[in-house]
C-alpha cells in the first residue's frame, strides 16, 4: 500500500509513514545527507485564512529531514540505529495556498558522531504549474534539523526479524 501512495524513489522509513502517505507526498530524489520532496496542498492542509497551516508545513520539512538523515540502505553497522530530531527550528518566509505544490530540499551541513545538522528549503509552485528542478517557486519556509542517531528500541529490533 505504501509504494502506490508514495511515488518516486523508495526510503525503508516510508514503508510505514501513514502520515506521509494521507499528505501525499511524492519523493524526488535520495543521497547520502540530501532528500528532495514534494506534495500538493489539499483542502484539509489549510487553516482558517485559507493558508497552508503552519503544521503542515512543519510535517512536510520534517519527512525530508527524516529522509535526509538515515541512509536508503543502511550497512550492517547502520542496520540496529536510527537517527532522529533532537531538535529543529522553523522560520515561515510566506504563505502557502491550496492547489500550491510545494517542495522541500533537505541537505546535510554538518555531521559528527552521532550529530548532525540539516537544511531544509521549503518552497511553493502556483497551482497549474508543474515545478522542475531548477524552479521550485518562493522560499515559503527554511526548516533547521539538528538529529541525533540513537539505537532502535529492541521491540522494533525484533519485529524486523521476525
Amino acid at each position: 500500500m505504501a509504494e502506490a501512495a508514495i511515488s518516486g524513489a523508495t526510503h525503508p522509513i516510508l514503508e510505514n509513514d501513514y502520515a506521509s502517505i494521507w499528505m501525499g507526498i511524492e519523493v524526488l530524489s535520495l543521497s547520502d545527507g540530501h532528500a528532495t520532496i514534494r506534495m500538493r496542498l489539499r483542502q484539509e492542509m489549510l487553516n482558517g485564512f485559507g493558508m497552508a497551516h503552519g503544521g503542515m508545513i512543519f510535517a512536510f520539512g520534517d519527512t525530508a529531514f527524516a529522509l535526509a538523515c538515515n541512509p536508503v540502505h543502511p550497512t550492517a553497522a547502520e542496520a540496529d540505529t536510527i537517527t532522529v530530531a533532537s531538535g529543529v527550528d522553523i522560520n515561515f518566509l510566506k504563505s502557502a495556498y491550496g492547489g500550491q505544490v510545494i517542495t522541500a530540499v533537505a541537505d546535510r551541513r554538518s555531521s559528527a558522531g552521532r550529530s548532525g545538522l540539516y537544511d531544509i528549503q521549503i518552497f511553493a509552485a502556483d497551482p497549474g504549474r508543474q515545478p522542475d528542478s531548477q524552479q521550485r517557486g518562493e522560499l515559503i519556509a527554511e526548516f533547521r534539523g539538528r538529529s541525533r542517531t540513537i539505537p532502535k528500541k529492541q521491540e522494533t529490533r525484533k519485529a524486523k526479524n521476525a
